[in-house]
């Protein structure tokens, strides 16, 4: 290998450009196949780059930079290469040089740039073609990017350049050159996408955080370029359809995205943000209504005859998403969608463009609200079909949530159609749209190994859930207006008109009782909570109303089918399967069912609605067979007992058959102890409800509509795979609910509503000093982190102390933990030349996250005062012009560095908790959680404020208390604050927070507070030591083992340095202390009789009550041996105490109530 090397080098070094180019090739090959190279690459850039050679080997020697990591240095010699290669006379090495600018790092971008423009702005006039491309493809991609922007926030000069040539390249979507004309339109289509998705800066790695000027810059742009298309939007078109047909692609999305932009109103939008609409320049002239819908029909008429004549899939793909995006727009048709869809489904049905199955299914299920009514019908069955076969999860429940909620949209617009007395349209009907013969066959089956089933059921249901709320507000005439239109004209008259498609929903789905998914019940419980709340709105309980009791016909109709459907369900009850099932549907049917409504005659019948039910819980309470224990028995027997309670005490009926079973039970060796003393109180309480049929309590057993399981979820103690499949199914069914009903607003959304307080412009952070008051160069640092991506950048900045101007200074960065470097180099070098003294310089390296685990980025700064000073003597001959050797030997002579001055400067650490972030949960489902945790870490902190607990307590109640002084700065650390309690009588809290870290590990955190008064207290202001209990618990040992390696620096990132970590070992002499001194006390106390009449004063009883209060277990002792009696009264000191705590605690009640009337009036 490195004899091939050698040899590749040597002709490199050749003049023959056929051997350099060989030679190049190789090297390439080399690279391909997975070997180091960059000794190639230094010999290149030195040869070539940094030479005068043919345009062929610049070209091949850059794509060889590009495969592989060059050092600062080299970088450099890059740059003095391009620099002259842009005057070079042959077009076509200038164009290899400007694509190497996109390649390019952006710290050294800038200034090749600034120093270059003229000659780059000159590359536009070229009468080269390739010229042209190649300026025009590689400034589509640098200028679009995040850094570029941020370049141009700070130099106004290189802002303007910039956007001239934005211009320029706006102008070459019209070039007489077809390639040019084509990667214009490409470039414009990027900076559109950029400013929606920024995909490409993602790519680049420039994760940087938007400000208001660098948001205001890039919107400036789009703006002014989809006003450039608008205007010129017939040449444009003119200009696209005599391009090749493969390149016409290109021409869509630009043209498209402008007239929308347009024609919807949003390029105002935009223009507000970019700010030059103050100048009036741009917004001067607005186009009537008319005109923009005549522009939009212009493109559409202009781009629908390549859905039906071309032949390329991916050109129908592209046409038909852009006529889609544009049926939206206000005074679109619905043929423009329909068209677009059908051209979509033909390719599904052609079995091409198969890779793009799942964006095909996303591209018609997102747009279905754009189709008319009777072709939404009709291409239901069909979009099921297809949802069905989609491989990836998060594509399928979107696709379903998008089906659901057409679905109910359907049905209620045409229902509220008939009503205002339109012809009716057939199959809107929910029975009908899933009438289809697949989905009735896996609804029906018992045993189905489809997934699909507990999806599409789930997705139904909780589709209902989201229409039974209050509907989002329209904020924009988008996409959702429509859907929305839809749902508000079919609910806005009746408030329980979603009850409508709600209750076909529970009919068309319920054979999903009688499923057997191993083990798996999410589907099922999601139904019977639909099922209990319609029973509860309905009032099922109370039979059929009539038109006597006020009741619509609507209204009858719909009980009564209600009441049918509970029937069948009772009925259905044999055939359940899963006893858990079994229980919870005996709890959603006899809590809801009409008792009255049975017949007495009927009483012995064993088909008689009662009795069926009775038996069944007798098959749950006697369910011996081996499933049923490993699946956690215990919870559906205490749901049984639970109905059986509530059933009971309804009907006395009820109550005599249940009270034989329950006796049976309580009798039988399956009972346990505490299921024994349930069934005894079960049974007195029926009991008590026969002996008093006339006092009974109406509000003992009244339905509440509350379906008690949902939030059963079982802990890691009983795990079952089943309800590990549960829960993902769960999250992933309301992640695509949620994200289509209540989608986040888009971040211009925001920064347009919020403007400047919006979260997404971040208040730039603190920065750190790295370098100590005498050193010659100042450094300080600040991060900004990004979880998305699970990236931190640095963002240094270098000042110049000394008086020269330092030629050459070297920022070395390395790295400790967890942290990488994104091309794998084990530390980043950044090159700074020429500080001026005093004059800020500002760089910035990024590194990946591997994993949760303390790191820390090392800078070290080197400086070379005799950088540039010792130079080669030039070589001054006769024939130097001429010789080669000689310009090549003069153009690589570099200076001398000198010898180097290395500042090593202080760690900057990243703190801890920069790799959380804030969990969501409700209280319930974080206590359901914590006992589950497996890792656990204790330690105890402590901290002052001032006032004592009584004080602070007071200032509870006006909201700010002192005593949660310490912790103060966790409400800006990335924890969610899931509940809180502040016991007031003692001073003490406990809070709860939950997060997770990048890396998807879960952490929950409680804290205990408790006040203790300091004992030797100064004159002034008295303070008091809250001694705080953390406890961490964590899905996983190498987060708290982390967090436990450094208690205290963990403790500073948590709390900013407010709070001390005290080892375990002195809470545990400090507490022993404490009650060594009390003892001793009251040993003196009990010892000596106090003389008689000396009241004891305030401080001393407090202080005693405090002693009293810490040493419970030993005082019970001296109680044995006879109290000692106090003079002033007959009480003992812990009657007294026990009397003064009983006094603060109803002096608090009385407060809490008196607060509370007041609010209340």
């Amino acid at each position: 290998m490195d004899i091939l090397f050698a040899q590749i080098q040597a002709d490199l070094r050749s003049n023959d450009a056929l051997r350099q180019s060989g030679a190049l090739l190789q090297a390439l090959q080399q690279s391909a196949a997975g070997r180091d190279i960059s000794v190639i690459a230094k010999t290149a850039v030195e040869e070539i780059v940094a030479a005068p050679a043919s345009a062929v080997c610049k070209k091949l020697s850059f794509d060889l930079i590009r495969s592989t990591r060059l050092t600062a240095d080299l970088w450099d010699s890059v740059c003095t290469g391009v620099r002259a290669d842009l005057h070079f006379p042959d077009p076509d090495v200038t164009a290899a040089a400007v694509s190497i600018l996109a390649a390019m790092p952006s710290y050294s971008l800038s200034k090749l740039i600034m120093d270059s423009n003229t000659e780059i702005s000159a590359c536009f006039d070229s009468i080269s073609d390739n010229l042209r491309f190649s300026i025009t493809e590689t400034l589509g991609c640098i200028l679009a990017r995040d850094d570029m922007v941020t370049l141009c926030e700070n130099n106004v000069n290189l802002l303007d350049k910039v956007s001239n040539w934005w211009a320029r390249i706006g102008q070459n979507m019209l070039d007489k050159s077809d390639a040019v004309a084509k990667v214009a339109f490409e470039s414009v289509g990027r900076l559109f996408q950029e400013f929606d998705s920024k995909r490409m800066s993602r790519l680049a790695g420039d994760k940087l955080v938007d400000s208001e000027n660098s948001l205001a810059i890039r919107s400036n742009w789009v703006s002014s370029m989809v006003d450039f298309v608008w205007k010129r939007r017939n040449t444009l078109m003119s200009r696209s359809l005599i391009l090749p047909v493969e390149n016409f692609r290109a021409t869509v999305f630009p043209l498209v995205y402008s007239v929308k932009a347009v024609a919807s109103g949003s390029v105002e939008v935009i223009r507000k943000v970019s700010k030059a609409a103050a100048s009036g320049a741009n917004g001067s002239v607005v186009d009537s209504n008319a005109e923009k819908l005549v522009g939009v029909s212009d493109v559409v008429t202009h781009l629908a005859p390549f859905l039906a004549s071309s032949l390329d899939p991916a050109l129908i793909f592209e046409v038909g998403i852009n006529m889609l995006y544009l049926a939206d727009v206000p005074g679109g048709k619905p043929e423009w969608a329909s068209q677009s869809i059908i051209a979509i489904l033909m390719l599904w049905d052609r079995q091409e463009f198969s890779s793009a199955r799942e964006s095909i299914v996303r591209a018609v299920v997102t747009n279905l609200h754009l189709l008319e009514l009777h072709m939404q019908v009709s291409l239901f069955k069909r979009l099921l079909l297809m949802v069905r076969n989609l491989r990836a999860e998060s594509d399928r429940m979107h696709a379903l949530a998008c089906i659901c909620r057409t679905a109910l949209c359907v049905d209620l617009f045409a229902k509220e159609s008939v009503r205002r007395g339109q012809k009716p349209l057939a199959g809107t009907d929910i029975a009908s749209l899933f009438e289809d013969a697949r989905v009735r066959d896996d609804l029906n089956s018992v045993t189905s190994k489809s997934l699909f089933r507990e999806e599409l059921v789930a997705s139904l249901v909780e589709s209902c859930f989201q229409l039974s709320l209050p509907l989002p507000e329209q904020t924009n005439s988008g996409m959702e207006s429509r859907v929305i239109g839809a749902l508000a004209y079919g609910t806005g008259y009746g408030a329980l008109n979603w009850t409508e498609p709600a209750l076909e929903v529970v009919e068309v789905c319920r054979p999903c009782v009688k499923w057997d998914c191993d083990g798996r019940i999410y589907a099922i419980d999601c139904y019977l909570k639909l099922l209990v709340r319609l029973c509860h709105i309905y009032d099922t309980r109370g039979g059929v109303k009539t038109v006597k009791d006020g009741a619509s016909q609507d209204q009858i109709l719909n009980e009564t089918r209600l009441q049918n459907l509970q029937r069948e369900l009772v009925k259905d009850l044999r055939e359940v399967t899963t006893p858990r099932v079994c229980a919870r549907l005996i709890w959603a049917v006899a809590e809801h069912i009409n008792l009255d409504g049975l017949d007495p005659l009927l009483a012995d019948d064993p088909e008689d609605t009662l009795n069926i039910i009775v038996s069944n819980i007798h098959k749950v309470l006697f369910n011996i067979d081996s499933s049923a224990n490993a699946s956690n028995r215990l919870q559906d027997v205490q749901a049984i007992l639970l109905s059986a309670q509530r059933l009971g005490s309804r009907d006395p009926r009820a109550g005599q058959l249940l009270t034989k079973e329950l006796e049976e039970f309580r009798n039988s060796g399956l009972a346990d102890s505490v299921n024994k003393h349930q069934c005894r109180f079960i049974l007195q309480r029926i009991k008590y409800v026969q002996n008093h049929p006339d006092s009974r309590w109406a509000g003992v057993s009244e339905a509440r509509g509350d379906y008690p399981f949902s939030h059963h979820k079982l802990t890691v103690q009983f795990y079952e795979a089943a309800s590990a499949q549960d829960r993902k199914l769960e999250g992933l069914v309301h992640k695509a609910i949620l994200e289509l009903w209540r989608p986040d607003p888009s971040e211009l959304t925001i920064l347009l509503t919020k403007g400047i307080d919006s979260k997404l412009l971040k208040v730039m952070p603190a920065a750190y000093t790295l370098t100590g008051s005498s050193d010659p160069c100042y450094v300080e640092a600040y991060h900004l982190a990004d979880s998305s991506d699970g990236r931190i950048t640095l963002h240094l900045k270098v000042l110049n102390l000394t008086e020269l101007e330092l030629n050459r200074v070297d920022i070395r960065v390395g790295l400790s933990g967890a942290l990488y470097f994104m091309d794998g180099s084990p530390q980043a070098v950044r090159q700074l030349r020429n500080l001026v003294s005093q004059d800020p310089v500002l760089c910035s390296v990024t590194v990946g996250v591997s994993h949760f685990e303390r790191c820390a980025l090392f800078v070290q700064v080197l400086y070379y005062p005799f950088y540039g000073s010792g130079a080669i003597g030039d070589y001054d001959g006769d024939y130097t012009e001429e010789d080669p050797q000689i310009m090549r030997q003069k153009r690589s002579s570099r200076p001398e560095l000198g010898e180097p001055v290395i500042l090593r400067c202080q760690p900057y650490k990243i703190p801890l908790t920069e790799l959380l972030l804030p969990h969501k949960i409700s209280p319930v489902e974080f206590f359901r959680l914590w006992p589950s945790l497996p890792a656990v870490v204790e330690y105890t902190g402590t901290y002052m404020y001032e006032g004592s607990g009584f004080k602070a307590t007071a200032a509870q109640q006006y909201g700010s208390s002192p005593f949660l002084s310490g912790l103060k700065s966790l409400s800006s650390k990335p924890f969610h604050s899931v509940c809180s309690h502040i016991i007031r009588t003692v001073a003490g809290f406990q809070l709860c927070y939950a997060a997770k870290t990048w890396f998807g590990g879960f952490v929950g955190m409680m804290v205990f507070g408790a006040s203790e008064v300091s004992r030797n207290v100064d004159l002034g202001d008295e303070t008091t030591t809250m001694l705080c209990k953390f406890v961490i618990r964590a899905s996983d040992a190498s987060i708290t083992k982390e967090i436990e390696s450094d208690l205290q620096g963990w403790l500073d990132d948590l709390t900013d340095g407010a709070v001390e970590y005290v080892p375990e070992d002195e809470v545990k002499e400090a507490a022993a202390e404490r009650l060594r001194i009390s003892m001793e006390r009251i040993a003196l106390l009990k010892a000596a009789q106090p003389p008689p009449k000396t009241p004891k004063s305030d401080d001393e009883e407090e202080e005693e009550a405090e002693d009293e209060k810490e040493k419970n277990g030993e005082k019970k002792d001296g109680e044995k041996n006879g109290k000692p009696k106090g003079t002033l009264s007959k009480l003992t000191a812990e009657e007294v105490e026990h009397m003064a705590l009983q006094a603060a605690v109803l002096q608090e009640w009385h407060m809490l109530c008196k607060e509370r009337s007041t609010q209340v009036n």
